[in-house]
């Protein structure tokens, strides 16, 4: 098979290869070991396939393409960049899009190899057009650039050929293009700051990163929506945290909740906002943002009491996020009667709402009602209790009803909400007085699908491994719950039949 590779290789670096030997070479190239490909390919070969990039015809290129993807892959990058330089680059200025795609992921592979990065960074102009790359319509194409670029700056020598460099011009220069290509340059620059202290270091001392702010507390309100994402990322890690608190951005984001009641427009970046403070709450302490925020749960709470279905859905993920743990759980439990009533609203709006609401109310409520066992002490027992009953007259029969309808994400959302409940002494009782609820849970013909049949074995799982289920079910289900287990999410009991002498 090797031999008739660099047969077919041969024929195409004479240009003597029609497109039906291209096709049958695209499919031998796959079916040939890595090892035997390196071991036979010439320099020759391969500046011939790139050279046949260079007709106009889509599907000599398409297959050229394929060809090459499998070959330089069985390549060493410092190989490729060595040799290829100039076939590189003028793939980075081909007008089809697959080229350019081609060449920047390999670019991408050159730059995650410590000998050969080197060979990288001292080719300026290669690095220029990949930059200019992020200026191209097909998103395609300049995301494969923002990660490439993102690769490059995973190391010092990287972070200074881009930020110290005539290349920050050039990043400055393709950011004018239009507001897209914009924002694109400030995902990439989110993402080299979230990497270390270090790199968001390089990104602030560029004046991206006050640009990037600068636009989020501006006058615009589209604008901000956009931005406010970029900067949540930020906020992700410890670093990126400390710096928007030291440059003051989080009293400014709080600032503007304040006076968006003010703002008829406010509806449009509103939910970022809170989301932001969502996110922070979880990954910093939910007691000290929302002590030092009262804006940001004052908000979420008037999100949530609203009329206004894209309001309530931010309200509840934000309210999930913030449930999420323990912390968080005890500050909405100081809320008190607001929040019992909110709750009941939440449990309303499983019922009652559009699908997609539903599925975030489900979503939150799982996340609001979880405790890890180590976790569980009177105290959170008694709450998530009392929360539970809040949420509806019946809940237990409310999310059951849900988990029958004929919609398979609410089906799995109910489940959900039963194994966030599952392992809790008080939920396990519940189940057991509820009359036919173990039987629901242990009978596999109610679930239609792969998703329905996962989500039932994970409920069937958080109750087998609680420790006081044994207890409380008793042995007879318990010995149910287990055998289900063992079975698997899939087992079909076999049903025997007899042969009838005489039947059809």
């Amino acid at each position: 098979m090797a031999e008739a590779v660099v047969e077919l290789l041969e024929r195409a670096a004479r240009r003597e290869a029609p497109l039906e030997e291209l096709r049958a070479l695209r499919l031998a190239v796959q079916a040939v070991p890595p090892a035997a490909l390196r071991a036979r390919l010439s320099d020759d070969h391969l500046g011939a396939l790139f050279a046949l990039l260079s007709v106009n015809d889509r599907e000599q290129v398409s297959a050229c393409i394929s060809i090459l993807e499998r070959l330089l892959q069985a390549l060493d990058p410092l190989y490729v960049i060595q040799n290829l330089r100039e076939e590189l680059q003028k793939g980075l200025f081909h007008p089809d899009d697959s080229v350019k795609i081609l060449t920047i992921s390999q670019v991408g592979r050159i730059v995650e190899d410590s000998d050969a990065v080197t060979e990288i960074l001292n080719s300026p102009e290669l690095l220029r057009q990949i930059i200019n790359c992020i200026g191209g319509e097909k998103i395609a194409v300049a995301k494969e650039a923002i990660k490439s670029l993102s690769r490059i700056a995973q190391t010092q020598d990287g972070l200074e050929a881009l930020f110290v460099s005539s290349l920050l011009s050039d990043l400055k220069n393709v950011m004018a293009t239009n507001d897209i290509v914009r924002y694109r340059v400030y995902e990439l620059i989110v993402e080299i700051s979230s990497v270390s202290a270090d790199s968001l270091n390089y990104c602030a001392n560029s004046g991206l990163i006050s640009e990037l702010i600068g636009e989020l507390t501006g006058d615009d309100v589209l604008v901000r929506a956009t931005c406010i994402e970029m900067v949540t990322s930020l906020a992700h890690t410890p670093h990126g945290r400390q710096y928007l608190a030291q440059q003051g951005i989080i009293d400014k984001i709080s600032n503007i909740i304040v006076g968006a009641e003010s703002d008829p427009f406010s509806g449009f970046y509103l939910p970022g906002f809170v989301k932001f403070f969502g996110n922070l709450a979880v990954v910093d302490s939910p007691q000290q943002i929302c002590e030092r925020y009262p804006v940001f749960m004052e908000k979420v709470f008037e999100m949530a009491e609203s009329h206004d279905p894209t309001m309530i859905g931010v309200a509840v993920d934000t309210l999930g996020i913030l449930g999420s743990n323990v912390e968080g759980k005890q500050v909405l439990q100081k809320t008190r009667s607001r929040f019992q009533n909110l709750l009941s609203r939440i449990g309303h709006q499983a019922k009652n709402a559009p699908t997609e609401l539903r599925l975030r109310c489900l979503d939150a409520i799982s996340s609001l009602l979880y405790l890890p066992p180590e976790q569980q002490t009177e105290d959170l027992l008694r709450m998530t209790e009392s929360w539970f009953t809040s949420l509806s007259s019946q809940p237990l029969e409310l999310f059951r009803s849900i988990s029958t309808q004929p919609f398979p994400d609410l089906h799995c959302g109910a489940l959900q909400v039963f194994t966030a409940i599952a392992n809790q002494p008080w939920a396990q009782k519940l189940m057991l007085d509820t009359p036919g609820f173990v039987e629901y849970v242990v009978d596999r013909s109610v679930e239609p699908d792969k998703a329905s049949k996962d989500a039932k074995y994970e409920l069937v799982k958080a109750l087998v491994n609680s420790k006081t289920i044994a207890e409380i079910f008793g042995n007879q289900y318990y010995l149910r719950l287990r055998a289900y287990l063992r079975e698997g999410p899939y087992y079909v009991k076999a049903v025997s039949t007899t042969a009838v002498e005489g039947a059809e």
